[in-house]
């Protein structure tokens, strides 16, 4: 879906998950929340839509808070749409998220449930351990990667924001590819930066103002 709405907008493909590979943890979160907690309202959809809106936007909410105190980023940023709750989330994406709960528990679940207890255990147990080994992988060089990302423009005095944008793709330039990934999903990345740096400079201009006053 995310690709889909990025394909629409930017018309290329941009890979638009935090991780390097083709994936959203987040919406692997909440199918899991929504199967588990949901299941046994599989026959009413008007339950499963309301609950599905607020599991998920929880969920959403969530994400983007923790992840903002982690890498001090903000990843994506609602405040310019309507009925919006400090950015985090909105009305825009609540809908489609109570779409998918009922598509995820009604339809789509029992669809694969169906052909996974017809499988070979043992073919799905390997199957599990393959894509968990290259998960947990993917999570360790993504949260490097993230980190690296997060502490380029320490060295950046000059309140510009092409400095900083020269900063960051200097640096993308000169590492591996997955720097250039994050920064196409993510293209608002820049923008966070030199606001984060703009509170820095006011934040040492009170600083050098009361030295002075004291001495």
């Amino acid at each position: 879906m995310e690709i889909t709405l990025a394909f629409y907008e930017h018309k290329k493909f941009i890979n638009r998950g935090f991780l390097i590979g083709p994936y959203c943890p987040i919406y692997g979160a909440g199918c899991l929340l929504l199967s588990t907690l949901l299941s046994r309202y599989s026959e009413d959809i008007v339950v499963i839509f309301a609950l599905s809106i607020f599991i998920c936007s929880i969920l959403e909410y969530l994400t983007s808070y923790i992840m903002e105190k982690i890498f001090k980023l903000r990843w994506w940023d609602y405040s310019n749409m309507k009925f919006n709750i400090n950015g985090r989330i909105c009305l825009e994406t609540m809908v489609p998220f109570g779409i998918i709960g009922v598509l995820v528990v009604k339809y789509i679940n029992p669809f694969f449930i169906n052909i996974i207890n017809n499988c070979n255990k043992t073919t799905i147990l390997w199957i599990v351990i393959i894509l968990s080994s290259i998960f947990i992988v993917d999570n360790l060089i993504s949260f490097n990667v993230i980190f690296n990302l997060k502490n380029i423009t320490k060295d950046i005095t000059k309140d510009s924001t092409e400095e900083i944008k020269k900063a960051i793709y200097k640096f993308i330039h000169n590492n591996l590819f997955m720097y250039n990934r994050i920064i196409k999903a993510f293209p608002n990345m820049t923008k966070i930066i030199k606001k984060q740096k703009e509170k820095t400079k006011k934040v040492l201009k009170k600083l050098k103002t009361k030295r002075k006053t004291n001495s």
